[in-house]
Order: C-alpha cells, then structure tokens, then sequence
C-alpha cells in the first residue's frame, strides 16, 4: 500500500494536504481554504509537533481571522486568542472558553510524509 493509500484508508474523512510542515512557524498558525471554509491550520511545538485546525472565521467578529491569533495555554487547554476581541479558542475541540455558544468547528489534523494533512 503505498503512502497515499495508508493516509486515506486511516479514515472515511476527505484529508487534503496544506502545505509542507516545516511551512508553518512554530506555535503560529496560517489559514487554507477547504471546499470554500476558512480554516486555520496551527503548528504547536518545534521538537515533535503536533498541528490543529478550527475555523478561521471568528464568530465574534465575523472575520476570518483566528490563524493570527496568539497561541498559548489555560490550564492544560492549548488555545488561540482572537486577534479582534481576544476570546480564547481551544484548538482540539473549537470551543470559545468565554463564549462557548461562539464556538467553531474543530477538524481531524495530522502530519504524514512532512505535510501538513487536514480533513473535511
């Protein structure tokens, strides 16, 4: 079975490739357009990274915006902070720690053959 083949029978999910892993700095984020969805692909760590991605629109704000935000941690949750109005997105679930009706959606990310993979 060749790579390809490994990563798309490791789900049902549609995975898309990003853009190369060592693309993305360290603990920031950039954004992808996905079916015509503003998604923000985030890198967190250096030595065994791991990525993210959640929408990039803001709902606070209505912009796409979220993969500016600065990166960082409450508690054991590693979160954006909108770079607008500064409500905090955890990057594994989506949820708005202050707002949780404000959420978005959280996709399946994953690094495989150096690229940065997202699925939708």
């Amino acid at each position: 079975m060749n790579a390809m083949n490994e990563l798309n029978s490791a789900s049902a999910d549609n995975w898309t490739a990003i853009c190369p892993l060592a693309d993305i700095v360290p603990d920031t984020g950039v954004c992808a357009l996905l079916g015509g969805r503003h998604v923000a692909v985030f890198r967190i760590g250096d030595a065994a990274p791991r990525v993210y991605a959640i929408d990039n629109v803001d709902p606070n704000a209505g912009a796409s915006v979220l993969s500016r935000g600065l990166v960082g941690s409450i508690g054991e949750r590693v979160v954006v902070a909108s770079p607008i109005y500064k409500q905090h997105f955890d990057l594994a679930s989506g949820e708005c720690i202050e707002a949780p009706e404000h959420s978005v959606s959280a996709w399946p990310a994953r690094v495989f053959g150096g690229m940065v993979w997202v699925a939708i």
